[in-house]
């Protein structure tokens, strides 16, 4: 399944309160489990999602830097907060607040990982739009480089870090 026909749309999806999406990947972000609410808000079914990489469900809206962000940190086995605009199978798109964590075996060896998505608060959503799109831009006309040192500029120059900005925007 490949997302490279889907043209985005403007209608947003907004989930509930009390909705939680939840899936598994192995090590390389390929999807070896889904709950029911991915799937009714994804517009997938759950044999489209089972060993496809996770990112077919990626907004053409997000920055690359902030998955790398999310890699380096999950591959260290330290925890990722960020926020996420998906994209549903018909192009639709949905904001999450994400939570990423490494899962292990006995060995301490990851094996996999966990991500937990939730409702953001819509002031959040507001607060880092313009932020990816200034990113997704230096990305159009730069490199990937030059939109990490964007944002990492833009942290010292709020003086906080990553962790801190995401988790005050959702008021965690």
């Amino acid at each position: 399944m490949s997302k490279i026909n889907i043209i985005a749309t403007n209608k947003e999806i907004k989930l509930n309160e009390n909705d939680f999406i939840v899936s598994k990947t192995d090590v390389k972000g390929k999807i070896t489990y889904c709950n029911e609410i991915f799937m009714n808000i994804a517009a997938y079914d759950e044999s489209a999602l089972l060993n496809i990489n996770h990112n077919i469900i990626r907004h053409p809206d997000m920055p690359k830097v902030a998955f790398k962000l999310a890699w380096d940190l999950i591959s260290s086995g330290k925890e990722f907060f960020g926020f996420v605009k998906n994209m549903t199978k018909n192009g639709d798109y949905y904001w999450v607040f994400a939570n990423i964590t490494a899962d292990y075996d006995s060995s301490g060896k990851i094996i996999g990982y966990t991500s937990i998505r939730r409702k953001p608060k819509q002031e959040a959503i507001n607060a880092i739009v313009p932020i990816y799109k200034k990113l997704v831009q230096i990305e159009k006309t730069g490199s990937m480089s030059d939109s990490a040192a964007y944002l990492f500029d833009f942290l010292d120059e709020n003086n906080t870090s990553y962790d801190e900005l995401i988790l005050n925007l959702q008021g965690v």
